[in-house]
């Protein structure tokens, strides 16, 4: 049985020296994975993570979904994400950890957009290209002395997010392809990822957007099958099984935690969107 915490536990920035940026190589076989006890166990960041697989092979589960990472592949995990290691096998690679602040506004942007992401299987010669910036950023996280050390060291680290962003964007629809179906459905779940805790109404998602609550639903049923409502559903449910599998909060307090002040219509909620209680999800994944 694994052991659970109270809330989910969350990995912060563990170099501070570097306000907010640390990025380097490393390398793992199958036994290193068993003293890494932070990676394996179900946790958060509070910053944005970028792995770049050069060898081996790597398994993590992220929200309930199990991947293979395999060279050469890169991998971007948001903060509000839950993961952790569930393997490493002769594991080579890169990692950059970056606070919000120091991502360009821009690419923080796009992040916000596209999230959440599956690892990404590279082209040999892409890759090689992220590695070259890899390395660059690298050697100038060494270079303490330089004046403008962090300036350099941030612009450094954004090119190489630039670069990332840039390949995920390649299997997305581009910007200006999109429809106003799909321009709406964006901005919607933009703002569901900032406000499922607060706002559970399409009324009032419609309101924030400036559209009728009939034409939001018309356009984000036209992009992806599903009412507002159905997103909605989602993101709770979501967010349930995260603190039921991975904190050892009560059902209630799980219901209050997501805004639920009527404790039975959580109940009932949850119980229709899964197919089980709140209680018998938690008991089938403990085992």
């Amino acid at each position: 049985m694994r052991k659970k915490e109270k809330f989910i536990p969350i990995k912060t920035m563990t170099d501070a020296s570097n306000s907010g940026i640390v990025i380097a190589k490393a390398s793992f076989d199958e036994h290193d994975i068993m003293s890494l006890d932070d990676a394996r166990r179900s946790h958060r960041d509070d910053y944005h993570s970028f792995f770049l697989l050069e060898k081996g092979t790597t398994d993590i589960e992220i929200d309930f979904q199990q991947y293979t990472i395999t060279p050469f592949s890169i991998l971007y995990t948001h903060p509000h994400q839950v993961h952790r290691i569930v393997a490493m096998e002769s594991v080579s690679g890169s990692f950059l950890g970056i606070s919000s602040e120091n991502i360009n506004p821009v690419y923080l942007h796009l992040l916000e957009e596209i999230a959440p992401l599956k690892p990404l299987l590279l082209e040999r010669d892409v890759f090689s290209i992220l590695s070259d910036s890899v390395s660059l950023s690298i050697t100038l996280s060494q270079r303490r002395h330089e004046r403008l050390y962090h300036t350099l060291l941030k612009d450094s680290c954004n090119t190489l997010i630039g670069l990332i962003t840039s390949q995920y964007l390649e299997v997305a629809h581009a910007a200006d392809k999109l429809s106003r179906s799909e321009v709406i459905t964006k901005s919607f779940k933009l703002a569901l990822q900032r406000d499922f805790l607060t706002i559970k109404r399409p009324t009032a998602y419609a309101e924030a957007l400036n559209i009728t609550t009939s034409y939001l639903n018309e356009c984000v049923k036209e992009a992806t099958g599903h009412p507002v409502s159905y997103h909605i559903q989602q993101r709770l449910i979501l967010e349930a099984k995260r603190l039921l599998y991975h904190s050892d909060k009560s059902v209630k307090e799980v219901a209050d935690t997501l805004g639920f002040e009527d404790y039975a219509y959580f109940s009932r909620f949850f119980s229709k969107a899964v197919g089980m209680s709140a209680l018998a999800f938690r008991n089938k994944n403990r085992v």
